[in-house]
């Protein structure tokens, strides 16, 4: 998905739906990446839709050694001029107090 589909969709969701919270967050672990979002009561209940830019990985170094009980962490390579982006959405729901995401087969009426 592009920004183009991203702003015609929430341009859709601002003229069909009661808008409840948009933004935008940066993700704390990766460099220059964000997450665009809006939250919107529609037909299935309350839905989050989600874009996400985040810079392409590069490579990644294994960082520990090899004896017990040591810790091992990732360090991640990023590009530094290309980027993915990343269209999800989700559900609330209530039993569970929390976001569900939902299956790509629902998100037709987005992503048409």
């Amino acid at each position: 998905m592009n920004l183009e589909k991203w702003e015609k969709i929430t341009g859709m969701v601002k003229d069909q739906f009661e808008v409840e919270e948009e933004g935008k967050e940066e993700i704390e672990d990766i460099p220059d990446a964000n997450v665009e979002f809006i939250i919107f009561n529609g037909p299935l209940g309350k839905i989050r839709l989600e874009y996400i830019t985040k810079p392409v990985v590069l490579g990644k170094k294994a960082i520990g050694s090899r004896r017990i009980g040591s810790d091992t962490t990732v360090k991640y390579t990023y590009s530094e001029d290309e980027f993915i982006n990343t269209f999800k959405a989700y559900k609330w729901e209530d039993s569970r107090n929390d976001w569900e995401e939902m299956e790509q087969e629902r998100l037709g009426a987005f992503t048409a």
